[in-house]
């Protein structure tokens, strides 16, 4: 599947899917990564390692977290070097007040948004993409 470069065809073929379970953010100032936790995404920055897992495993693991969110997957293969989609993207949800973790992954764009109000980023995302569509 070649990626998708095009704004308006990013927008055109995104089909934004919710997934199952909410998922928090933890960070580890010592970088260890606890063995019971198996996150969905790491990133690691000066002053440690941030992780992203599921609620579940967090409470399990007894780590303290932050952001309880839903994970949202813009289905698009959209290019890396793609520019303007995440920026469309987050532009309608900063204009409906909805706050934003985006992840660009190799396939897919992630988005993080708060638990509560996944199923209101989901109409606004569908509602985009099928106005691409109408032209």
């Amino acid at each position: 599947m070649t990626a998708v470069r095009e704004l308006h065809e990013l927008c055109r073929q995104m089909t934004p899917s919710i997934a199952d379970g909410v998922f928090v953010y933890c960070t580890f100032s010592d970088f260890h990564l606890p063995e019971r936790l198996e996150p969905i995404c790491t990133f690691r920055e000066a002053e440690g390692l941030t992780a992203i897992v599921g609620k579940s495993q967090a409470e399990a693991a007894g780590v303290p977290y932050t952001f309880p969110c839903r994970l949202i997957t813009l289905a698009v293969h959209s290019s890396l070097d793609a520019v303007g989609f995440l920026a469309c993207i987050t532009g309608r949800l900063a204009h409906a007040g909805i706050s934003c973790n985006a992840v660009a992954a190799f396939h897919h764009d992630h988005l993080f948004v708060p638990e509560a109000r996944a199923a209101e980023t989901l109409e606004i995302l569908q509602h985009l993409a099928a106005e691409t569509r109408a032209g």
